[in-house]
C-alpha cells in the first residue's frame, strides 16, 4: 500500500500517535472595542518638557495609536480576536448595523471608525494612515458642538457586541477619556448612563477606564464613573484576564500610561490560553471522587502554519487538504475499513482490527487516582523529566469539588507532602505515575495574583528515561574559589533573582511575525530582529568585571597550588581510551601491544567481563580464542560470539 498526502510533513506518521480529542478545548475568543472620546480637550497636546519618555501626542491621536498597535499584535498573538474603534464626541456620524442599506440605527455624533471584527491587513492600514496623514486626522477629529450622552455611546457599544460578538467568552469596552463628569448636574443624563452600563455588565461586556489627568486636574472617578464601572470581571475561568491588571486604575492613573502597559502585556501572550483537559475525575479514595481541570502553564512557541493558500489562479484561495490512500498495484483509492493495522513478529506481519489495536491501547478511562502520599524530601530533583499540568477545581461533575481540592491543598502545603498518582491524560494515552505537589498562591507587589493556588501534576520518569552521568576526571574547586564565584553570580541575578519568560519574548518568533507584519502591511523589511535575550555585556562588566578578576587571580593561585601538591600537573582531560582498552585484563592489554597470536583470557578475567557487562568492548580475536578454548563455535559476528559466551555463563 502507499500513501498519499500532499498536506502532511514527510515522514509523519499518524498510526503510533495517539488519539488526541480536542473537543475539550475551548478557546478564549476576546473581543475589544475602544471608545474614545474626541473633544477640544482630548485634542490638545501636552505641555513640552524635556523628558524623552514624555507624551507630544494628543490624548485622542495616542489612543488611536495604541488601538492601532493592539491590532497589530492580536492579528499575530490572537488571530480569533475582534477588534473595533468607536469614536465619540465628533461632529460625523456613522453606525454600521445589519440593515445597512435602511440605515434604521442612529446614534448622533458616534462615529465606527472600525468596525468591530477580525482584523484584516485593510483595517490596520487604513487606521495607520490615518493616524499618520495629519490632514485626514484634523479632518475627522472634528469636535462637535453638541455633548453626547453617555447613554447614546453605552447603548451604541452594546448594539455592536450583540451584532458582531453575541457568542464570545470575553467582550470588553474600553473608554478613553478625560472628562471625569460629563453631565454635570443632570440627573437624568446621569442614571441613563446607569441602566445602559448595567445592560453591558448584564450580557457580559466588561467597561474598562481609561482616565486621562488635565494638567492641574486629576480625574475623579467618584464623580460619575464609579456608578457605571463594576469592579468584576467574566465568570468564564478560561476568559482573558483583565489587561489593565485586575485592579481598577487609581484616580491619579494616567490612561495612556495604561494603554502602554496594556501594550506589553498583550505582546507577551503570544498562545491563547487553553484547557489540556476539562473535568478530569480525581479519586482520593475508593468511591471518593473530584473533578478537576488540567492547564499548560509553560508552553514553548513555534511559528505556526494555519492554511495553505493556492497562487496559481487569478486570486490567491485558501487551499484544502485532502489525504487518499491508494493501492500500490492498481493505483485504486482504498477504504478505510479495508486497512488494517499490522505489527511485525518474527519475520512476520501480524494483522489487528482497528477494535483489537484500541483494546491493546486501553488502560482505563481518563482519570488521576491518587495511590498514596510520601514526603517532598524523597522525590529528587532529577524527576523532574516533563512539564507539569496545573490542576483546578471544577464542579461541573461533583458538587463541592473546590472545597475538598482546596483542603487537599493546604493539608500537602502544610506538611510538606507529596502524592503519587495513577494518571491516564486521554484515552488511548499511555498511563503514567506522576507526584501531585502542591503550589501556593503568589502575587506581585500591588497584591495582583501572579498564580493561584493548586496542585502541579508532574509524570515521574520509567527506568527506561533515566541515564547514568558519565565517569569524569574533572577536580573539584576548593572553598575558596567557590565562595569567589558565588559573589559573581550574585551580581548576575535577575531583580529579586526571578526570571519571568514572558519577559523575554522568541527572538526567532517575533522576528517570523515581524516579517509576516511587514509584507502584509506593505511595510519596509526590518535589517534585523529585536533580540532581547542578548546579555547586557556593559552592565555586566560593570557590576561584575572586578569580581570576576578576583576570580581569576584565586584560579591561578590554586592551580599553581594544585600542581605543586601533584606529580603530574596537567588536569586537561586524558586521551580516551579505545574500546578495546576498556576494562580489558591487563594480560589482553599486553597481546594486543605485542604482535604474536592471541591469547586466551583466563574464565574469571571472563566472567568479570561477562557480570560488568563488558563483553562488547573486547576485541573479536580474544572472543573466538577463548571460545575455542571451550570448544563452542566461533563462526558469525561479534554479537553472535557474545551471545554465546552469555549463554554458556547463564547455563553455568
Amino acid at each position: 500500500m502507499s500513501e498519499e498526502n500532499k498536506w502532511k510533513p514527510e515522514g509523519q506518521e499518524d498510526e503510533e500517535e495517539e488519539e488526541i480529542d480536542e473537543t475539550a478545548y475551548k478557546h478564549a475568543k476576546d473581543a475589544v472595542l475602544f471608545a474614545i472620546e474626541v473633544s477640544d480637550s482630548m485634542l490638545v497636546a501636552p505641555p513640552p518638557t524635556d523628558s524623552k519618555k514624555a507624551q507630544r501626542d494628543t490624548p485622542t491621536s495616542a489612543a488611536l495609536r495604541c488601538a492601532f498597535a493592539l491590532m497589530q499584535q492580536r492579528i499575530i498573538s490572537n488571530p480569533n480576536d475582534m477588534m473595533g474603534v468607536l469614536l465619540y464626541g465628533t461632529e460625523q456620524t456613522k453606525f454600521q448595523s445589519e440593515e445597512n442599506s435602511r440605515d434604521t440605527l442612529s446614534y448622533p455624533h458616534c462615529y465606527l471608525l472600525t468596525d468591530l471584527d477580525v482584523p484584516a491587513a485593510g483595517d490596520v492600514r487604513s487606521l495607520r494612515d490615518l493616524v499618520g496623514d495629519e490632514e485626514e486626522f484634523h479632518k475627522l477629529l472634528v469636535p462637535s458642538k453638541e455633548r453626547v450622552p453617555m447613554s447614546n455611546v453605552l447603548f451604541c457599544a452594546n448594539q455592536i457586541f450583540t451584532i458582531k460578538a453575541a457568542n464570545f467568552a470575553s467582550r470588553r469596552l474600553f473608554i478613553v477619556t478625560d472628562d471625569d463628569d460629563p453631565h454635570g448636574r443632570d440627573k437624568g443624563l446621569k442614571s441613563a448612563a446607569t441602566v445602559r452600563a448595567k445592560d453591558l455588565y448584564d450580557l457580559g461586556v466588561t467597561i474598562e477606564l481609561f482616565p486621562i489627568s488635565v494638567p492641574g486636574r486629576t480625574f475623579d472617578r467618584s464623580k460619575f464613573y464609579d456608578d457605571i464601572i463594576y469592579n468584576n470581571f467574566p465568570t468564564d475561568p478560561e476568559a482573558p484576564a483583565p489587561i489593565s491588571g485586575g485592579t481598577a486604575p487609581t484616580s491619579t492613573s494616567d490612561g495612556i500610561s495604561l494603554l502602554h502597559s496594556l501594550l506589553s502585556a498583550v505582546n507577551s501572550k503570544a498562545v491563547p490560553r487553553r484547557a489540556q483537559f476539562s473535568s478530569m475525575p480525581m479519586e482520593i479514595g475508593p468511591g471518593f471522587k473530584i473533578s478537576v481541570k488540567g492547564y499548560i502553564i509553560l508552553k514553548k512557541q513555534e511559528p505556526k502554519r494555519s492554511c495553505y493558500v493556492w497562487l496559481d489562479g487569478e486570486k490567491a484561495q485558501i487551499a484544502t487538504g485532502t489525504t487518499a490512500q491508494m493501492a500500490e498495484d492498481t493505483g485504486r483509492t482504498v477504504e478505510k475499513g479495508e486497512i488494517r493495522k499490522a505489527f511485525k513478529f518474527g519475520g512476520e506481519q501480524v494483522t489487528f482490527t482497528p477494535e483489537e489495536v484500541a483494546s491493546l491501547r486501553y488502560f482505563g478511562d481518563p482519570g488521576i487516582r491518587i495511590i498514596g502520599f510520601k514526603p517532598a524530601s524523597m522525590l529528587p530533583v532529577w524527576a523532574n523529566t516533563k512539564p507539569a499540568t496545573f490542576l483546578y477545581p471544577t464542579e461541573q461533575d461533583y458538587i463541592g469539588s473546590t472545597r475538598v481540592f482546596a483542603a487537599l491543598q493546604q493539608k500537602l502545603l502544610k506538611d510538606n507532602l507529596i502524592g503519587l498518582t495513577w494518571f491516564i491524560p486521554r484515552r488511548n494515552a499511555i498511563p503514567a505515575i506522576a507526584s501531585l505537589h502542591p503550589g501556593p498562591e503568589r502575587l506581585d507587589e500591588s497584591g495582583g495574583q501572579l498564580m493561584p493556588p493548586g496542585l502541579w501534576l508532574a509524570p515521574l520518569p520509567y527506568a527506561d528515561d533515566i541515564r547514568q552521568n558519565p565517569e569524569t576526571t574533572l577536580i573539584k574547586a576548593p572553598d575558596r574559589l567557590v565562595d569567589i564565584m558565588r559573589d559573581v553570580v550574585q551580581q548576575l541575578q535577575l531583580p529579586k533573582a526571578q526570571y519571568d519568560p514572558l519577559k523575554y519574548p522568541n527572538p526567532a518568533l517575533q522576528w517570523h511575525y515581524r516579517i509576516l507584519q511587514a509584507l502584509a502591511l506593505e511595510e519596509d523589511i526590518p535589517e534585523k530582529p529585536e533580540d532581547k535575550t542578548i546579555p547586557k555585556y556593559k552592565q555586566i562588566a560593570k557590576r561584575a568585571g572586578p569580581y570576576v578578576k578576583d576570580w581569576a587571580a584565586e584560579l591561578q593561585e590554586s592551580f599553581q597550588k594544585y600542581s605543586e601538591s601533584h606529580e603530574h600537573p596537567s588536569v586537561l582531560p586524558t586521551k580516551r581510551k579505545n574500546d578495546d582498552e576498556i576494562d580489558l585484563p591487563e594480560r589482553s592489554k599486553k597481546l594486543k601491544a605485542s604482535d604474536g597470536p592471541s591469547e586466551s583470557p583466563t574464565d574469571p578475567e571472563m566472567k568479570e567481563a561477562f557480570d560488568r557487562q563488558k563483553l562488547s568492548k573486547m576485541k573479536v580475536e580474544t572472543l573466538k580464542v577463548w571460545l575455542n578454548g571451550k570448544g563452542l563455535a566461533v563462526k558469525g559476528k561479534k554479537q553472535d560470539l557474545i551471545e554465546r559466551i552469555e549463554e554458556y555463563f547463564e547455563q553455568k
